[in-house]
């Protein structure tokens, strides 16, 4: 009997113990472990916040507090259930200047990321070594706090090549506008959204933006999803001036946005506590990387030939390069190279231009021979001196021809042109054998020969920078000429365009 009354506290502790853990443990969600998962962002984003009870919200007792926070001690790593007073302790203990509170929402994308997306949430641990330093540097350059760096696990998973359905790029996740609007380059080879570095100061650019229009972290958070024209809406309509007092009358999917956020941010903090476990990623190679200036078509499969890299080291380190290619002859790039590899390609950046150029930049190979200049049936051919301060315009207008004529026919490749050099000129069999006789004329009487398509007796102007037909009829005023007889004279119209080093024709003479 005496045996049974000392054993009679023990089990009623047991019974006690047992019917108080029981309602948690049938509340609890039912973990997957390994499952695949989806990052939490756009559609799935949607779908947590279906799950999500909006009327609910959790008041917080100064008594649970203190409570929480002793239990924290204590706490075994990988409790089957962890109480929402557990939550909360570990929340307030953030040193974060973001507001970070917690209620059902919170809770859920907790869940989410701790329980439900392991696998997703170990990923993001380990891509964090290497790319919170970069986030962290860039965010202190510009004062902005630092707890801002886990928006881009909520918006891109770490992913930089991430693309959403809306078109959304990078690992922040930028639209074409809003990263144009911040200086970020877009092109048909070049995607900036996807560079980590720029990328980055993009985002604490628009961030810093969005905190000055509202002076307050969590709205500026909610506004870098939505636009700071819906928060502004949701505060006209609630008459609220914070996120949790407009939160019914903002978007659905900026509603679970601020949660997600809280919820990354505790993820990201008490992993161990969850038993994520962190992959060990090799980042030694991109680590350690300099910087060097393309100015030349490059495409990453002969820069990894002759240097003997992989492809995917050059991807990794370049994601803003769309189809493998640096376009440096549009404009000055840059490109990251692990160190190893940097002065093997200062000595052979030629050589890696020109490596097997025929497959990967088949338009720099048009030889100079085989751009054959167009020879026009019906014409006959003079040859036309160029002489200083010629340019092609007025070459083709003193001789009643288009400037892409003359190209053609000398098979030049832009507009260029030189004194001395000699350009064939096509035109009609009997306005060469005129401009023949002139110049056989001039010649006997020692003249110099005059310009191809010139005829003597006339008074001769040459067309200056910003020089019109009204200017000049001007100039001419004192012998009467108006710009009406400058047109007749020289055939032109109203819509006719003249061009410096044009000569025109002012007045007959005799």
């Amino acid at each position: 009997m005496m045996r049974f009354l000392f054993a009679l506290p023990f089990f009623l502790t047991l019974f006690f113990l047992t019917f108080s853990f029981l309602p948690r443990l049938w509340a609890a969600p039912e973990a997957d472990g390994r499952a695949p998962h989806a990052t939490p962002t756009g559609s799935a984003l949607n779908d947590v916040a279906d799950d999500i009870d909006e009327d609910t919200t959790l008041a917080v007792q100064p008594d649970e507090i203190v409570e929480a926070t002793e239990l924290l001690a204590e706490e075994p790593v990988m409790p089957a259930v962890v109480s929402d007073s557990i939550y909360i302790a570990r929340l307030r203990c953030l040193n974060s200047v973001i507001d970070l509170p917690f209620n059902s929402s919170v809770r859920r994308y907790i869940q989410l990321y701790t329980e439900d997306k392991r696998d997703k949430a170990e990923a993001i641990l380990g891509l964090s070594e290497y790319y919170f330093p970069i986030f962290e540097q860039i965010l202190d350059q510009y004062g902005m706090p630092l707890e801002l760096r886990y928006l881009a696990v909520i918006e891109s998973a770490l992913n930089p090549r991430i693309v959403s359905r809306a078109g959304a790029t990078g690992l922040w996740q930028f639209m074409y506008g809003t990263g144009r609007l911040y200086g970020l380059t877009v092109t048909s080879t070049v995607d900036d959204r996807c560079d980590p570095i720029k990328s980055t100061h993009a985002a604490a650019q628009h961030l810093r933006d969005l905190y000055n229009t509202f002076n307050d972290w969590t709205l500026a958070i909610a506004a870098y999803n939505c636009g700071a024209g819906n928060v502004r809406k949701a505060m006209r309509r609630s008459g609220k001036n914070d996120f949790w007092g407009i939160y019914h009358h903002l978007p659905r999917e900026t509603r679970g946005y601020v949660p997600a956020f809280i919820g990354a941010t505790y993820m990201m903090n008490y992993s161990k506590e969850h038993g994520l476990m962190t992959p060990q990623y090799d980042f030694n190679k991109y680590y350690t990387y300099d910087t060097v200036h393309v100015q030349r078509w490059m495409h990453f499969d002969q820069i990894a030939a002759v240097l003997n890299i992989p492809v995917a080291t050059l991807r990794d380190l370049n994601p803003q390069y769309r189809r493998d290619i640096v376009p440096g002859n549009e404009r000055t790039c840059t490109l990251k190279l692990p160190v190893a590899y940097l002065d093997n390609y200062i000595d052979s950046a030629e050589k890696i231009a020109m490596y097997r150029a025929e497959k990967y930049n088949p338009k720099t190979m048009v030889a100079p021979a085989q751009f054959t200049a167009y020879v026009p049936q019906g014409k006959t051919k003079i040859v036309y001196k160029v002489k200083k301060g010629d340019v092609l315009g007025a070459i083709a207008a003193q001789h009643n021809v288009r400037v892409q004529d003359l190209k053609q026919w000398n098979a030049l490749r832009s507009n260029y042109i030189k004194v001395g050099q000699k350009l064939n000129v096509y035109v009609s069999p009997a306005k060469a054998a005129l401009s023949a006789a002139q110049n056989a004329n001039r010649q006997q009487k020692g003249q110099p020969a005059a310009m191809s398509g010139q005829q003597t007796g006339f008074l001769y102007y040459q067309v200056k920078q910003g020089d019109t037909l009204w200017s000049i009829s001007q100039h001419y005023k004192y012998l009467g000429i108006t710009p009406s007889d400058l047109m007749s004279l020289n055939n032109m119209s109203s819509s006719t365009k003249i061009v410096p080093g044009q000569t025109i024709k002012i007045k007959k003479i005799g």
